[in-house]
């Protein structure tokens, strides 16, 4: 962990150091996804099969999908007040991206053309969700619900059972988002059959959700084929907060971050040098008592940072330079704050709004920009699912009215076949 002072001479270095870490795995695996991309293209489900075998260490004897029936037994093996707060999360969850859904546009303008703009849903949608021990349900909701609030009829679950083992509550929630159908596929190799297709898995059009270097690979190569959400890294939070709060607070917010990855980086910023270090107490004090500790310690250790600010105004120009996905605002006016900040993925305003509420039962969603691409990107919502067809009528009135300036710059252009196509309903004589 550093600590950095904007009152110190060499913070500009500093600083720019920290916002440049390198925090995304070094390990080329462009090679290894490549091969497995062709393979499962060129023998489709044998291919699965075998990598199943070799990768989950097992075989599937009864097939690759997974069955209503598994999907009954799950969900009546999960603790009914885990399902009770699924249903919470998901009634949320699906309020809030309901909420989002655009209206078409139709525009009768003064020429006489009607111009527009509708809406429509993708055909289908791949969901890739970890398995083993990173098992995320709250994931499934956040990449689902979505989709099926778009209108999407086909949404794709593949999840890897490591030694056939299967999450009952990724499961529950995969019902409870009407995930149309359910794989026991993983890795690169389950990113290959959405994009291309096998025997069974039919393709989809965009792919969406979490994976390790191999998943994010795999989406990078398929794009273009299909569309993808993004390729995720390690999670990011910047906390914003004053000498008022519980350094204890705090300092499990930062953690929320850290027991991710070790590649993950949380970030306290404040006005108080002494609050500062007060919190990076509370951190080694709380690191005592995380069963995730040694992915927690690391992350800290190596990414973490308390940044000690003159004024607010510094806390909102840094903060921009970090785009972080995650920001808290813990200062008494946190909405006057917030209206400085340009670049953040998803804002949680308040002391009593830790982020990891965002994670599972605020609403919005929690698949987010990271590395600093909050600066040009968005978190993941309903417009991940839909199409924008734009489209123009024209009556004769309306072609009159433009059509001679459309030929105009087609005839400049060199384009005689566009000039043409309007010239020839207008009459217009043929350039020399």
């Amino acid at each position: 962990m550093i600590t950095l002072s904007t009152a110190e001479a060499g913070f500009e270095a500093g600083f720019t150091a920290l916002v440049e870490q390198a925090r995304e795995t070094t390990n080329r695996v462009d090679g290894a996804v490549a091969a497995i991309i062709q393979d499962v293209r060129t023998r489709g489900d044998a291919a699965l099969l075998d990598y199943t075998a070799k990768f989950d260490r097992w075989q599937p004897t009864g097939g690759l999908r997974i069955t209503e029936a598994e999907l009954i037994a799950a969900e009546d093996s999960v603790d009914p007040a885990l399902l009770e707060a699924l249903d919470l999360a998901a009634a949320r969850i699906e309020a809030f991206h309901r909420a989002q859904m655009p209206s078409d546009i139709r525009l009768d303008d003064p020429a006489g053309l009607t111009l527009g703009m509708r809406w429509g849903a993708l055909d289908a949608v791949g969901l890739y969700v970890p398995g083993g021990k990173a098992a995320y349900p709250s994931s499934v909701l956040m990449n689902a619900l979505p989709a099926r609030v778009a209108g999407v009829q086909r949404v794709v679950m593949c999840v890897p059972t490591p030694d056939g083992v299967l999450n009952p509550l990724v499961l529950a929630a995969a019902r409870r988002a009407g995930v149309s159908e359910l794989w026991r596929v993983g890795g690169a190799q389950a990113i290959a059959a959405m994009a291309w297709g096998t025997e069974s898995i039919a393709p989809v059009d965009r792919i969406v959700g979490p994976g390790n270097a191999y998943v994010a690979e795999a989406k990078r190569q398929v794009f273009g084929r299909v569309g993808i959400d993004s390729i995720a890294g390690p999670s990011e939070v910047v906390v914003i907060a004053d000498n008022a709060n519980d350094p204890a607070h705090v300092a499990m917010d930062l953690l929320a971050q850290a027991e991710h990855d070790e590649a993950a980086q949380s970030i306290l910023i404040t006005n108080d040098a002494a609050f500062g270090a007060a919190v990076a107490g509370a951190v080694e004090r709380a690191l005592k008592t995380l069963p995730r500790a040694a992915i927690a310690d690391e992350s800290w250790r190596r990414h973490g940072a308390v940044v000690v600010v003159r004024d607010w105004d510094e806390a909102a120009e840094l903060t921009n330079r970090l785009a972080p996905e995650h920001l808290q605002i813990m200062l008494p006016d946190p909405q006057a704050l917030f209206a400085r900040i340009r670049h953040a993925g998803a804002a949680f305003l308040g002391p009593w709004c830790p982020e990891a509420v965002g994670d599972y039962v605020a609403g919005p969603n929690h698949v987010l920009p990271t590395g600093r691409s909050a600066r040009y990107a968005s978190g993941l919502s309903v417009f991940d699912f839909l199409k924008r067809t734009t489209w123009v009528a024209a009556e004769r009135r309306g072609l009159e009215a433009v059509g001679p300036a459309a030929v105009a710059l087609a005839r400049a252009e060199g384009l005689t076949a566009h000039g043409e196509s309007v010239a020839q309903r207008l009459r217009l004589n043929r350039p020399a």
